[in-house]
């Protein structure tokens, strides 16, 4: 499961919340989403640990602290919940209803 970690620093890099994280067991993967626009950070990321037990741990340990200036929100990331139509074509196609079962 991976841990989600907000209100980051825009500053924030890859190494640098793998160098925290590691502190409280092995790091598998951290994402770190870039905005399109402006090529920076968007303020949040996702870190997966090798362990469960890490993670509660690392979450325990983290959130509500301070970090680069920031208070950092941490905790067990949710799935998403992608309600994007995809008609294959780039559009919406969210105007098709079901009639019938």
């Amino acid at each position: 499961m991976s841990i989600y970690v907000g209100n980051l620093s825009y500053d924030v890099t890859r190494e640098d919340l793998e160098r925290v994280f590691n502190e409280y067991g092995e790091v598998s993967r951290v994402s770190l989403p870039i905005d399109r626009e402006t090529g920076r950070p968007r303020g949040f990321a996702f870190v997966d640990m090798t362990a469960e037990t890490q993670e509660d741990t690392v979450i325990e340990a983290l959130d509500g602290a301070e970090w680069m200036g920031r208070e950092m929100r941490v905790n067990k990331a949710r799935p998403r919940d992608d309600n994007r139509a995809s008609s294959g074509n780039g559009g919406g196609g969210g105007q098709y209803r079901r009639t019938s079962f």
